[in-house]
């Protein structure tokens, strides 16, 4: 929105969420000549003092997934520092594409956006169309070299050097045969992708807008976190957007619940079409996992910033008999240990953190050092890929399977439209 816009100075961003970011700058590479040395990239917890030392005038809410309580506390550091705060409509900054454009957005981290984006990629391939999917940035390693990332096999993942957690969630569209396009120059992106695609599936992260402007907008909700739909910025926003809103989990979760989304949701956006769905788990070899103590191994952000209080792992250790369930916490080593110490709901879930070499071995140590017989995964990403365990780890998958043919309905009107 502002890099080339030369009635605004970017003097600086601030970083939160993203580990290992802050103390870097955003490349001049990337930033366009109006920033020919880059952009500063500093702590977050500096914001008010930035503030003050860089005179600046206006503030810019630029990431996702927050309470609307703690929005305004930033809001309040930075209106008490000087400066107007700002949060921008989805609408200034989707580009607009030169093809049809699905986008799987979501309330909260963890719905279930990615299996929703596979349950979409298949159908639209079923009936002929060629997919490319885009996924949201994850911007962990060197930007300059990351403008634009392409992955068509597995062998890509290595090829880029992928944290655990882009693993987490291009891993599964390349095992079904499909390209994914990653990086951070995002219009250069959508160039390329228009290039090989019928269709551009937007699969988002977090509770982000799409970056791209949709034909079809498609919302996932959660009623395992029932009430956050209308809590948390900026799943609300994109809730009253959608074209179809997915509540998804509905097997995992209380009758009352799910009625409680169904309600907001309505209430929130008439117009749209609500569905459910479920989600469905399976494992390999899932025999030894009955009777055993074992370890559960989930998606790292669903359970940190996604405050998820267990996730497919914990799910599978039930539906297939564990005999109990260890507590992580406790044998966690290093950088692994300083998660659980700034997550302290978490407890007897492993989130499955990987952004660094150093926390991959981290990982592994802490899997390895625990006092159980099997390791139970939910992560997306195959672990033993990198990692070796010193005890047998199940793998565990779930898929979106919903309820009725009203979602099926909406994708074959969208395809039609598109073949018409």
């Amino acid at each position: 929105m502002f890099r080339s816009d030369a009635e605004y100075e970017v003097v600086a961003f601030t970083a939160a969420q993203i580990p290992y970011i802050s103390g870097r700058a955003y490349p001049k590479e990337l930033s366009g000549k109006l920033y020919p040395r880059g952009v500063q990239v500093y702590d977050e917890s500096e914001l008010g003092g930035l503030i003050k030392r860089k005179n600046v005038d206006l503030c810019v809410m630029s990431y996702s997934d927050l309470r609307y309580e703690d929005v305004m506390h930033k809001a309040g550091i930075v209106n008490a520092a000087g400066a107007d705060f700002w949060l921008i409509s989805p609408d200034h900054t989707m580009l607009k594409s030169r093809k049809p454009v699905i986008a799987v957005c979501g309330v909260r981290t963890g719905v279930g956006k990615s299996q929703t984006s596979r349950y979409v990629s298949k159908f639209l391939r079923d009936s002929g169309l060629k997919v490319v999917v885009i996924r949201h940035p994850m911007p962990y390693g060197v930007l300059r070299n990351q403008a634009v990332e392409r992955f068509s096999k597995l062998s890509d993942l290595d090829k880029y050097k992928t944290t655990i957690e882009e693993r987490e969630d291009y891993e599964p569209h390349i095992k079904n045969g499909f390209v994914v396009y990653a990086g951070v120059d995002y219009k250069a992106i959508l160039e390329k992708a228009e290039e090989e695609a019928d269709v551009i599936l937007w699969d988002g992260g977090n509770n982000d807008a799409s970056f791209y402007k949709p034909d079809l907008l498609i919302v996932v909700a959660d009623p395992l976190r029932a009430g956050n739909e209308l809590t948390y910025y900026p799943g609300e926003t994109v809730a009253r957007m959608a074209s179809v809103l997915l509540i998804n989990k509905v097997n995992s979760a209380k009758k009352e619940d799910v009625e409680r989304v169904k309600e907001d949701l309505e209430r929130i956006n008439p117009n749209a079409a609500i569905v459910l769905g479920n989600s469905e788990i399976w494992a390999d070899n899932p025999r030894i996992i009955k009777g055993s103590k074992v370890l559960l191994v989930e998606d790292g952000p669903t359970i940190t910033h996604g405050n998820m209080t267990f996730g497919a792992a914990t799910v599978a250790a039930r539906q297939f008999g564990a005999g109990s369930v260890v507590s992580a916490k406790e044998f966690a080593v290093g950088t692994i240990r300083e998660t659980f110490k700034k997550y302290p709901s978490l407890d007897r879930e492993l989130p499955a953190m990987g952004y660094s070499p150093k926390q991959i071995r981290d990982l592994e140590a802490t899997i390895n050092q625990a006092d159980c017989d099997v390791v139970v995964s939910a992560t997306p990403t195959d672990l033993k890929h990198l990692i070796s365990p010193n005890k047998p780890m199940v793998q565990v998958h779930y898929e979106l399977v919903p309820i009725g043919k009203s979602l099926d309905a909406k994708l074959k009107a969208f395809v039609k439209g598109i073949k018409r």
